[in-house]
């Protein structure tokens, strides 16, 4: 089949424009009329006012005697007064009707009883603790204007006004419609090829946060008579329509050509990286989104077109972004030309924030789950310079941010375990870790971008760990070195090791692919160490360029068969069935500067280290670690 081409990309700035054209003339949703009680986070879709006033009757405020206030002029410790119970002072409680002919409320504690009199020491103004009518509300009062997001106490506002129903905007209903021959449900026993759809649900979940509902289809296969006519069934019921997957150039993708036929393409493909494929176009005067297949495509490209028309939709215009200042940890290169949106962690660390980039592929969704913003780098711009301050797009609350710990450096597994136990003991702190291998940590930490840095650098002068290295790099910052495990490293190879790799030397062989560390990473340095002792040459080894960031992607790279043999931790072995074959027991610690160490979450942090008998077991049962020194200084300067 011939293949397709984007017949003209259009820029970001263009797309959002010619977007808006369409949708900004779009009416809004029908209206509905439904309880009050259901109303929370709907819109009004006409003003409310009060149909009664709230309190409607005189009410007492306090517990007390209802009394008329003329008759307590003159009352004083010297002259107090006397009022007969029932014919000048009837007892009533908070929220009573005042008795007809009374117009103020003495408090039960200012007065003193004797037998049918109250005595009265201190004199009443009109209406003193009385709620007059209308005191809260007063009938006719307008209580929410049209277009008002209804909150919990707008519940109470309206109920209190007389309301039991409110008039308000339909939910935007939006229709999607996955599709792709490899897509399977979830739960469904998977195959080579197979892909989990979850796009239509992330989709689904986006919508309600901004106040529409979803309708989705079957996956449909890539057939572009079905896909016609369930795009047609959905255009009649939907206010817009979401098609997922299709939309590029391959030979299956029918969305642009059927889009085309059906009604008017606005654009295919924009210039912004993820998101390239996305097509847009208007058909029987209805939104339609042909959205990328890939998860971090479609969640971006949904997020910046599909957001501001639900909004509009319900009278609305999108809420401004949260956004803060921060640096750049390590310099980015972009492509001129094209928009990007680059996903970082931030943390606060030293006195202002550090935004460090992760993972930049368009299918990787755990890159953007993790991520606490986005950085845009503008098309005319060709990168952003280390220590650059940068605009970042919060996706996490700053709140959160300030409250998270950051670890750059080394990988190792137990990371997870202590992120996962600090958010267990103390729900307000979090630890984000960027792996960066053990040079990259102690480059955060030289450069104040890191609270920790996860290190196992082996000395080859002094055979000791991380410490020589501390010296020579860290000279001048204060800062202890905390053991956290002693670790197994060596080579992670397939179940029953089928070609007997033993040794540094079964590298050579034809029959055998490597997959390294990355340049900088303890594991790299203990590998390279090795090819030194036996005078290997690098570049005769099959893979050894190819690298990986952590130990689990070199499992997970030996698992999948692109690479027979890899070197890292028996821990990642053991948690994706694979055989170890060991090379050298290591020293795993992590650097903390004193600027950081009495810090409440670093504390907390070590607390859990230290002392934490559940987090000493759950590293034991993962295998492969020694905690003998757990928590324990090992070099202070």
């Amino acid at each position: 089949m011939k293949r397709k081409i984007y017949l003209k990309t259009t820029s970001f700035k263009d797309a959002l424009h010619k977007w808006a054209s369409l949708y900004s003339s779009l009416p809004q949703t029908e209206t509905e009329i439904i309880r009050v009680e259901d109303s929370l986070n709907r819109v009004t879709a006409e003003a409310v006012f009060a149909r009664i006033s709230s309190p409607f009757y005189h009410a007492s405020a306090m517990d007390g005697f209802a009394v008329r206030f003329e008759e307590t002029l003159g009352a004083s410790e010297t002259t107090p007064v006397r009022l007969k119970l029932g014919s000048q002072a009837v007892p009533v409680n908070t929220g009573n009707p005042l008795p007809e002919g009374f117009n103020a409320v003495v408090m039960v504690e200012d007065v003193h009883q004797e037998e049918d009199f109250i005595i009265i020491n201190a004199p009443l103004t009109p209406y003193q603790n009385v709620r007059a009518v209308g005191e809260d509300i007063v009938k006719t009062e307008l209580i929410l204007p049209e277009n008002h997001i209804i909150r919990p106490v707008d519940i109470a506002a309206l109920l209190a006004g007389g309301h039991t129903e409110v008039k308000v905007r339909g939910k935007p209903l939006v229709g999607v419609i996955p599709t792709g021959d490899e897509v399977v449900e979830p739960g469904t026993a998977l195959k080579p090829g197979n892909i989990i759809e979850f796009n239509s649900r992330m989709i689904a979940s986006m919508t309600e946060l901004w106040g529409g509902r979803c309708v989705r289809e079957d996956i449909t296969p890539d057939d572009k008579g079905l896909i016609r006519e369930k795009l047609l069934s959905m255009l009649k019921r939907c206010d817009f329509v979401v098609v997922i997957a299709g939309s590029s150039v391959g030979t299956k993708d029918h969305a642009p050509e059927l889009l085309g036929e059906l009604g008017e393409v606005l654009v295919h493909g924009v210039n912004i990286k993820p998101g390239k494929p996305l097509l847009l176009a208007n058909i029987e005067g209805k939104p339609v989104m042909g959205l990328p297949g890939y998860p971090v495509s479609a969640y971006l490209t949904f997020e910046f077109f599909a957001r501001p028309l639900i909004y509009h939709l319900q009278g609305l215009r999108a809420p401004e972004y949260q956004t803060i200042k921060a640096r750049l940890s390590r310099p980015v290169y972009s492509i001129l030309g094209q928009t990007e949106f680059l996903r970082v962690k931030v943390g606060r660390v030293s006195k202002g924030f550090v935004a460090s980039p992760v993972g930049r592929g368009a299918g990787a969704i755990m890159t953007l789950q993790r991520a606490d913003g986005i950085v845009v780098i503008p098309e005319g711009s060709e990168g952003i310079g280390q220590s650059v301050e940068v605009d970042v797009r919060l996706l996490r609350s700053k709140e959160e941010i300030e409250n998270t710990i950051v670890c750059i450096g080394s990988h190792d597994n137990c990371l997870d375990l202590m992120a996962n136990f600090l958010k267990k003991r103390h729900p307000l702190y979090s630890l984000s870790s960027a792996h960066l291998g053990s040079m990259g940590g102690i480059v955060a930490i030289k450069q104040s971008q890191a609270h920790i840095a996860g290190t196992h650098l082996l000395d080859e002068a002094t055979g000791q760990y991380n410490i020589p290295y501390i010296k020579r790099l860290l000279k001048g910052i204060s800062l202890v070195l905390i053991n956290l495990v002693y670790r197994m490293q060596g080579f992670i190879v397939k179940k029953g090791n089928p070609k007997n790799i033993q040794s540094v030397d079964d590298l050579l062989r034809d029959d055998i692919t490597f997959i390294n560390r990355q340049a900088g990473s303890g594991t790299r340095v203990l590998t390279d160490k090795l090819l030194r002792e036996r005078d290997i040459d690098p570049s005769t080894i099959k893979g050894y360029n190819r690298e990986e960031y952590t130990h689990m992607g070199v499992a997970s790279a030996v698992a999948s068969g692109v690479a027979d043999v890899g070197m890292g931790i028996l821990t990642a072995a053991v948690s994706l069935g694979l055989d170890f074959v060991p090379i050298a027991k290591e020293r795993y610690d992590i650097i903390i500067p004193l600027e950081h160490l009495e810090r409440p979450m670093i504390q907390a942090l070590l607390d859990i280290i230290r002392n934490d008998k559940e987090f000493h077991s759950a590293i034991l049962e993962a295998g492969g670690y020694d905690i003998s020194d757990i928590g324990k200084v090992v070099y202070e300067q």
